[in-house]
């Protein structure tokens, strides 16, 4: 993979910061940067095709239609999908309360006093706090897997954590602070030896990794558009299509619907039923232009990539003095994602310290905090890479950290 012709392709990575300093970002985790073929695809849509979906039989709004439904071809295509499995949401977050929150309304998989959610304490808030809301709504209880030192998740207790009273077990694929690659299909398999759902955060996952959402074992996943070189302002929710069929609607409102009587209204079939209103229609076009991306280079390309940058991080940051890693050590079964704490310098700093260099990194609990208390820290910087970092990058990150020291640490 030609990462500096790569490069190319993303506008702001030739950026000069003040004072002249090079972009050198590695804040990939939080947002991906975007490369012209979908900054292109999104502008194409607006000069040429703006419409309405589904609303209208006039021309343009047939070529929006098109242009949106073909978005929705893509994503399936991209995780091994039907395309009619692929609910169009505003982001991962939406997507997962979608799920938290039809489980609370009449259905087969309805969750009520007495019953059980699963989660675990290296989750992303939002995969934590629509959980916790619906418990509060039913009277079911929420239940956690722990972490071991290396941060990953203490399996030793899971026959009895995911039991009979189990009817939800959500977890991230990859976390977001860790980097920990969890086994999910393990999981999934013990989960639906008790009947329970499993519901994926797949938002560090899916723009990391060729991904299969039968391989996961998985029954609903969401991931989101803007950390996959695509657009903010769209995710994905994929389910089964037999769970999708026997959901209520999330939302009410135009296109969701069949018909609409003053007494009642009757429901279209998924994925329509869970899109109401004015869907994101240019996202969705620039998301379809972020597959082809990814897909032009090679999901297993960009894997091996960014495999090869984390080791590369996790190696050098290990020789910095001073320098605790929170989460796996080596490269193995890792995300990009590498959080740390850096003697008793506040993440705050050293972030602001590495800015003033253009070195561009996340600083705060990066809505993990149960993580984070986990592991008895109040915040961590984390740096995160992505189909564009460099080695080079990673040395002016290193390089910076000892700007730090020079700055706080006597």
């Amino acid at each position: 993979m030609n990462v500096e012709s790569i490069r190319e392709d993303f506008p702001i990575l030739r950026r000069r910061l003040a004072d002249d300093q090079p972009l050198v970002y590695l804040d990939s985790a939080n947002t991906s940067q975007k490369p012209w073929q979908v900054i292109d695809a999104i502008a194409e849509h607006y000069r040429c095709h703006n419409a309405n979906v589904a609303r209208t039989v006039h021309q343009l709004g047939e070529e929006a239609t098109a242009a949106y439904e073909l978005g929705r071809t893509k994503v399936a295509e991209f995780v091994r999908a039907d395309t009619d499995e692929i609910v169009f949401t505003k982001n991962a977050s939406e997507a997962l309360n979608l799920m938290a929150n039809v489980l609370a309304w009449k259905s087969p998989y309805q969750v009520g006093a007495g019953d059980e959610i699963v989660i675990t304490a290296m989750e992303h808030h939002s995969n934590i706090v629509p959980w916790q809301l619906l418990a509060e709504r039913t009277g079911a209880r929420l239940r956690w897997f722990g972490l071991t030192d290396e941060g990953r998740l203490d399996l030793s207790t899971m026959d009895d954590l995911i039991n009979e009273r189990t009817k939800v077990v959500a977890l991230a694929h990859v976390s977001n602070m860790l980097g920990t690659v969890n086994p999910v299909a393990r999981i999934a398999e013990r989960a639906h030896q008790v009947g329970a759902l499993v519901v994926l955060d797949a938002s560090q996952a899916v723009p990391h990794m060729r991904y299969d959402v039968a391989a996961t074992g998985a029954d609903a996943i969401a991931f989101t558009g803007h950390k996959m070189g695509g657009p903010t302002g769209i995710g994905v929710l994929w389910g089964r299509r037999d769970l999708l069929a026997e959901l209520p609607p999330f939302l009410g409102g135009g296109e969701m619907i069949e018909s609409v009587r003053l007494e009642r209204s009757t429901y279209a079939q998924p994925p329509h039923r869970f899109e109401a209103g004015t869907p994101p229609i240019a996202q969705a076009v620039g998301l379809g232009a972020a597959v082809d991306y990814l897909t032009s280079i090679g999901m297993d390309n960009v894997a091996e990539h960014e495999r090869a940058v984390t080791d590369y991080a996790l190696r050098g940051l290990a020789g910095v003095p001073g320098l605790r890693i929170l989460g796996p050590a080596t490269a193995e079964d890792r995300g990009g994602a590498i959080s740390f704490t850096f003697q008793d310098v506040h993440p705050h700093d050293v972030s602001q310290v590495l800015d003033s260099l253009g070195i561009a990194v996340r600083a705060g609990h990066h809505c993990a905090a149960p993580a984070h208390q986990w592991f008895g820290v109040p915040a961590t910087t984390r740096a995160s890479s992505y189909l564009y970092t460099t080695f080079a990058e990673v040395d002016a990150l290193i390089e910076g950290l000892e700007r730090v020291r020079g700055f706080f640490v006597r």
